[in-house]
C-alpha cells in the first residue's frame, strides 16, 4: 500500500507581518515549523502500513527550506518525500493551491491513499484536501476520526458529523482528511536525523508539471484576492480592584457593566 501525505511549513508564531501589496504572509525570516494538524495525518499513515505494509511518502508546497518538514516526517517514518517550490506558485489561494498540489500529486506517481491534516494553523480554510480530491477525480472524507478498516480495495472510516459520527466505506484510491487528537504522533527519531541523506527530499518545481499554463497557478491562478489581512491587536490594559468582598465585586461589576459584557 502507497500513502501520500499533505503536509505544510507554517509560521512557528502569530507575530508574522503581511505583505500590503499581495495580502500574504511575509514568511521569509520567520521561524517556522510543521504544520500541528498534519502531525496527526502523518501517524495514521504509518500504522497503517504497520497493520497493512506500504511505505509512507509525504508531499509540501512552499519555498526550498520546506524540505525541513520532509525530514521531519521522514524522521517519524516516512520513506521520502516531495517540495513544490516555485516562484509562480507563489500568492496562491485555496484554489491554486489546491491544484498545484493535484499537479505535484500527479508526477509522483499512484497513491492508494492520500492524507491530509483537517486544516493549516496560518490559513483554516480547511478546504485543501476536499480539492486536491476534486483536481485528482478520487473520492473524499472529511473530518475522519478513525481509518477502521482496508479491504478489498476499500476502506471503512469513521468520520464526525457535529453532534453525530458516520461510518462509511469509500473505494481507493481516496483522499481522506483527519481531524485532530486522534492519536499520538510519535517523536522524529534522532538516529534517522544524523543519517538522513539529501536523496529522501525531491524537489518539483513550475517546469516539471504537465500543465505549463501559468495562469493556474500562485497569484494569477487565484480566484480570491485578499482585501485585508492583519494579525489581531494586542491590549495590554489591566484593572485592579481593591477593598473588601462586596467592594471587589461590585468594583468588577461596574468594569463589565461599562465594556458592555454584561
Amino acid at each position: 500500500m502507497k500513502i501520500l501525505v499533505c503536509i505544510k511549513q507554517v509560521p512557528g508564531s502569530n507575530n508574522v507581518e503581511v505583505d500590503p501589496v499581495t495580502g500574504v504572509l511575509k514568511r521569509s525570516g520567520i521561524q517556522s515549523k510543521m504544520n500541528p494538524y498534519d502531525l496527526y495525518g502523518i501517524e495514521a499513515a504509518l500504522s497503517l502500513t504497520e497493520k497493512y505494509g506500504g511505505s509512507v511518502e509525504c508531499i509540501t508546497m512552499g519555498p526550498p527550506q520546506a524540505k525541513s518538514i520532509i525530514e521531519e516526517a521522514v524522521c517519524m517514518g516516512a520513506k521520502n518525500g516531495t517540495v513544490l517550490s516555485d516562484r509562480k506558485f507563489a500568492g496562491a489561494d485555496v484554489l491554486a493551491t489546491a491544484y498545484t498540489i493535484s499537479q505535484g500529486i500527479r508526477k509522483c506517481g499512484d497513491f492508494d491513499i492520500i492524507i491530509c491534516g483537517k486544516q493549516t494553523t496560518d490559513g483554516d480554510t480547511a478546504q485543501v484536501g476536499a480539492e486536491v480530491a476534486e483536481n485528482l477525480n478520487i473520492p473524499n472524507v472529511s473530518n475522519v476520526i478513525s481509518i477502521d478498516e482496508i479491504i478489498d480495495g476499500k476502506a471503512t472510516v469513521t468520520a464526525s458529523l457535529d453532534n453525530n459520527t458516520i461510518k462509511m466505506s469509500v473505494e481507493l484510491p481516496c483522499l481522506i482528511s483527519m481531524e485532530n487528537d486522534i492519536n499520538t504522533p510519535r517523536l522524529p527519531s534522532y538516529k534517522v536525523k544524523q543519517s538522513i541523506t539529501d536523496d529522501v527530499v525531491k524537489i518539483l518545481t513550475f517546469d516539471d508539471f504537465d500543465d505549463k499554463n501559468p495562469d493556474h497557478y500562485g497569484l494569477s491562478g487565484s480566484a480570491t484576492q485578499v482585501e485585508r489581512i492583519f494579525p489581531p491587536e494586542k491590549n495590554t490594559e489591566k484593572h485592579s480592584v481593591t477593598g473588601s468582598s462586596s467592594e471587589q465585586a461590585q468594583s468588577l461589576y461596574e468594569l463589565v457593566s461599562k465594556l458592555k459584557m454584561i
